[in-house]
């Protein structure tokens, strides 16, 4: 998500230039002591040895398998980062029920300080579209006991899937309650986190409405693989986090803040090469600490994009769209359109248009970190276009890209939708997080003729988890903006069905042979750890269709 948080206040004394970048966070300070750091990504409570103090997770279901994970502390000084403590064998188990009377699977394995401690057991033999229980032990402490689920049989008729599906999810600006509620649910086949799951940034310096309501660790901004190990530790401290990985499988990929804002291929926008060390060293430290952190399978070339399927009824193409691509440019140059520069890859342009023309399932849905409908500003007044800008970082005299979106990138755009309608490709679902806010959009083909051209497409936007959103920014009370914005933003881009630029949350995706539904619900505070859950819209798109629709009902 583009952002651009650089604000005098935290670049001085008062009355100073601010500069382009911020000049205190420097290499040297993440070889500091790092015993208070380290240690706060462990919580409130002592650790006795050995303790399971992360929660325990799973991911990446198949129809015979999942992939199982968990992080054990062999002993008090083995915090995460360290590289302390003893190699410490660590088993598992998998059953039928929670009780663990018909036991499936079990085996071992052996944590070490070489990946941070964390564990990771890829169960195969499983059946399909089945629930079952498992936990791992370690020194005679077993750890909670989580659920996960398998994917159906790839041949199987399926008559309904439901996903939660999150995004953005600032530790600093508010508590996890989305994740709280979407864990209370239970019928859940698996989540999609469309990517930043962590953020990168120093205490402070992310939009929290100037109020950092939980200090993450380390405070300093990440640049080390001890960093990055210690920021993954502290956001699996979160219980409302660890509740949600114990009730369902995780499907994740990453988008710019598991690494750094606006990263592309060769660097990032919140980077500066040899005052932070070289950008080569920085994401090689950011991705070991994902894999091992996460309960997600290493893909091609040790990315994250991959596709699974869900029997007849859906696959699901995951998208990596920060590893391949070329940098942003600055709107207004004409670059955007370059057809030299890329988002997605050649090579993985090439596997996902080929994955959906081949796709016998009815829908295909596809994990997607950044928006891929376009979208223009139209004639925002000054004062809420400012605020919108910096959200995007956008130039304020507001032109109409987002040049981190798809919008940057036309020309993979425009052979991806020309792709999907001379194959006849149907039933194509976007699943996109990134811009704190959420979206119902059809996909157009020619958005400057719409709705006259066609649509090749739908997309569902959801809005951040704690991600400051436009009224954040502006610091108005929730709705405001909305109230003014979203007609303004509606009115010219005539693709948009719904936009809410204001409200937290998370939404549900329920899949049948007939449409796609995606039901949005919002946060009553994102400051609380007791705040609630409301249902906010829904839409759809029937099969067949390629547009979206409003229903008036939840699933």
């Amino acid at each position: 998500m583009t952002t651009r948080h650089r604000s005098s206040e935290s670049a001085g004394a008062p009355g100073s230039p601010a500069p382009r970048r911020r000049t205190v966070v420097k290499a040297a300070a993440a070889t500091a002591v790092l015993a208070g750091p380290l240690a706060s990504a462990l919580p409130a409570r002592a650790a006795t040895a050995p303790a399971f103090l992360h929660g325990v997770a799973s991911g990446d279901p198949l129809p015979d398998g999942v992939l199982l994970w968990t992080r054990v502390t062999p002993t008090p000084e083995a915090i995460p980062g360290s590289g302390a403590g003893p190699d410490t064998e660590v088993s598992w188990v998998v059953a039928r029920d929670r009780a663990f009377t018909a036991v499936v699977a079990k085996g071992s394995t052996l944590a070490t300080a070489a990946s941070d401690h964390t564990v990771k057991a890829d169960i195969r033999g499983l059946e399909p579209a089945t629930d079952y229980f498992f936990r791992f032990s370690a020194g005679g402490t077993d750890s909670p006991v989580a659920r996960t689920r398998t994917a159906p049989a790839a041949d199987a008729a399926v008559a309904g899937l439901r996903f939660g599906v999150v995004s953005c999810a600032n530790w600093e600006a508010g508590h996890f309650a989305a994740y709280r509620h979407l864990a209370a649910r239970g019928d859940l086949d698996a989540w999609l986190h469309l990517g930043d799951y962590i953020y990168e940034y120093g205490t402070g310096e992310y939009g929290t409405r100037d109020t950092v309501v939980r200090p993450h660790a380390p405070a300093h901004e990440i640049l080390t693989l001890a960093d990055y190990r210690v920021r993954h530790a502290r956001y699996k401290t979160d219980p409302d986090l660890q509740a949600l990985h114990a009730a369902a499988p995780v499907v994740a990929i990453w988008d710019d803040h598991e690494l750094a804002n606006d990263t592309w291929s060769g660097g990032a926008e919140n980077h500066t090469e040899g005052a932070e060390g070289a950008w080569a060293a920085r994401q090689a430290a950011a991705r070991q600490a994902y894999f091992e952190w996460m309960p997600v399978r290493p893909a091609i070339a040790g990315t994250t994009y991959r596709r699974l399927r869900f029997g007849r009824l859906a696959d699901l193409s995951l998208l990596d769209l920060r590893s391949f691509r070329s940098q942003q440019v600055k709107l207004g140059d004409g670059e955007v359109d370059d057809p030299d520069r890329t988002l997605t890859g050649r090579a993985q342009l090439d596997w996902l248009k080929a994955g959906l023309q081949a796709s016998d399932t009815t829908w295909r849905l596809v994990g997607n970190p950044v928006m891929i409908s376009p979208f223009a500003i139209g004639s925002l007044s000054a004062d809420l276009l400012e605020p919108l800008a910096r959200l995007l970082g956008l130039p304020r005299e507001g032109l109409a890209l987002n040049t981190d979106q798809w919008d940057g990138y036309t020309d993979d755009r425009r052979e991806l939708l020309a792709h999907l309608r001379a194959h006849a490709i149907r039933n194509t679902v976007f699943l996109t997080g990134d811009i704190h806010m959420a979206w119902a959009n059809d996909v157009p083909v020619d958005a400057g003729t719409y709705p006259l051209s066609a649509s090749a497409a739908t997309e569902f936007v959801v809005t951040s988890v704690t991600s400051d959103n436009l009224d954040d920014l502006v610091k108005v009370p929730e709705g405001t903006v909305s109230a003014v914005a979203a007609p303004v933003i509606r009115a010219a881009n005539r693709h948009v069905h719904w936009v809410d630029t204001d409200r937290h949350g998370y939404g549900v995706l329920d899949v049948t042979a007939e449409r796609a539904q995606m039901d949005y619900y919002v946060l009553s505070d994102r400051t609380r750890r007791d705040a609630t859950s409301t249902w906010a819209r829904s839409y759809r798109t029937r099969s067949g269709t390629q547009k979206v629709e409003r229903t008036y009902d939840p699933v």
